[in-house]
């Protein structure tokens, strides 16, 4: 009897989380459209197109898209996390299928460190809750700033280079797993995953390019659920949602296929791109949620 590749198999298992959610979205879409306009417009389709084609260089699309819904007012701050969620899972699904395929990591290594994140997502987010949101963004700032540097160096030679491996084994597969847990985790403070996980994979051994299947495959097994928990209680904008989601699949098609023909060493200067905008995005919003707290807690003090 022939054995099941477990690639197939995550494949099937995705299938079925792509289904259900484009049920619960369609269902919820058809029920608002009885009492307001759910058609798609050319502004929200842009935004949609090209947020999701810099997410599938490995950029992210929460941060981009929102600080688009907030210059060009297109979205009230109150329905932004509901709409990131819904309208961003058909992306995310899309490259984890494209990018399985283009960097074949080892079947194992690949699911564990899945597996460890959504794990990580729903068992670590009542604990990671608990914790000072400014002060894990400015760690995690500070942190990627350091190991993009360790990457800089490895780059020209000067520090140890990571590698090109496709698999993890023994100590290293229980670090990356148990790190990759605690990037899930995190994810409910609305700390990005894509950027540290780079980090992760390239100071492990493994070809900077893994991240891409890893970190995708994590987010698409995470974001159809999240998603049936916005749609429920109708916390998204119907139009960007239509909007975004049709423009995902073009988008996310032309960014692959940008990605194809590129060489290692850009590879390794995009992953340093990345993580040094997220890293700058973490430190300054980390600054800006510690002075307002201040400023609260002064104007408190004044008032009392």
């Amino acid at each position: 009897m022939a054995s099941i590749d477990p690639i197939v198999a995550l494949f099937v298992v995705l299938g079925f989380f792509t289904a259900y959610y484009l049920y619960v979205v369609v269902k919820g879409l058809r029920q608002r459209a009885q009492s307001e306009s759910v058609s798609p417009t050319p502004t929200l389709f842009a935004t949609g197109f090209v947020t999701q084609f810099l997410d599938t260089l490995g950029i992210g699309s929460f941060a981009t898209t929102t600080s688009a819904f907030r210059f060009g007012r297109l979205v009230p701050d109150e329905l932004i996390p509901g709409t990131l969620n819904v309208s961003l899972t058909l992306s995310a699904i899309a490259q984890t299928y494209l990018f399985t395929r283009l960097v074949p990591v080892e079947a194992k290594t690949l699911i564990l460190m899945i597996g460890a994140a959504v794990l990580g997502a729903w068992v670590g987010a009542p604990i990671v809750a608990r914790w000072p949101r400014a002060r894990i963004q400015f760690g995690m700032g500070t942190a990627l700033l350091i190991f993009a540097a360790i990457l800089l160096g490895g780059m020209f030679s000067v520090l140890p280079a990571g590698g090109n491996a496709l698999a993890l084994t023994g100590m290293k597969l229980i670090f990356a797993i148990a790190a990759n847990f605690m990037l899930g985790a995190l994810m409910t403070l609305g700390i990005g995953l894509y950027a540290p996980c780079m980090i992760l994979v390239s100071l492990l051994g493994l070809t900077p390019a893994a991240a891409f299947p890893i970190m995708m495959g994590s987010c698409a097994f995470l974001m159809p659920v999240s998603t049936a928990r916005f749609v429920k209680v109708g916390c998204y904008h119907s139009k960007a949602v239509v909007s975004i989601a049709l423009a995902a699949i073009p988008s996310v098609i032309l960014a692959f296929v940008w990605f194809r023909t590129l060489p290692l060493r850009a590879v390794q200067w995009l992953v340093l791109v990345v993580v040094v905008y997220a890293a700058i995005g973490l430190i300054r919003t980390a600054w800006r949620e510690r002075s307002a707290a201040r400023s609260g807690a002064a104007e408190t003090a004044l008032a009392s």
